[in-house]
């Protein structure tokens, strides 16, 4: 084995950094789920600011998670399913930013001009998305078979 191909043994404190990053996105995305929580519920309906601190720390965690899931692959070369499953996560975050925002987008049922509403429709679309990014984290997940 080369120096190029060798693995490289760096791995921990990536892993590290992005379960860091996914414990803030976690905290950050109850907070924009329930606010109520952290003693921040100050309407009754959710609204923009609330939708869109949901989604920044649902970014952050995908982020993280696909940050601490490609450090386990050490340096090795990723297989086709770990590149679909990062575009898995990708895609689950543009559906669940699409879902979220789609009063702010225009093509809610209460356009922009209107107060924002998460409704029951967007809220199963944030979950569709959730359950595509979680289909993604699996897929990252690397598989080594055991060796005799």
């Amino acid at each position: 084995m080369s120096e190029e191909s060798a693995p490289q043994r760096n791995g921990f404190p990536r892993i590290r950094f992005g379960l860091i990053i996914l414990i803030l996105g976690l905290v950050l995305f109850l907070m924009g789920v329930n606010p109520g929580m952290f003693g921040l519920d100050r309407s009754p309906v959710v609204g923009f600011v609330q939708i869109a601190v949901m989604l920044i720390g649902l970014a952050m965690i995908c982020l993280g998670g696909y940050t601490s899931l490609i450090a386990l692959w050490n340096g090795q070369e990723k297989t086709i399913a770990a590149d679909i499953g990062f575009r898995l996560v990708s895609t689950g975050y543009v559906i669940a930013v699409a879902s979220g925002m789609a009063d702010m987008f225009g093509f809610g049922r209460h356009p922009f001009p209107n107060v924002p509403y998460f409704g029951p429709v967007q809220a199963i679309g944030v979950i569709i998305a959730e359950v595509v990014i979680m289909i993604g984290f699996i897929l990252l997940i690397p598989y080594h078979p055991r060796q005799e």
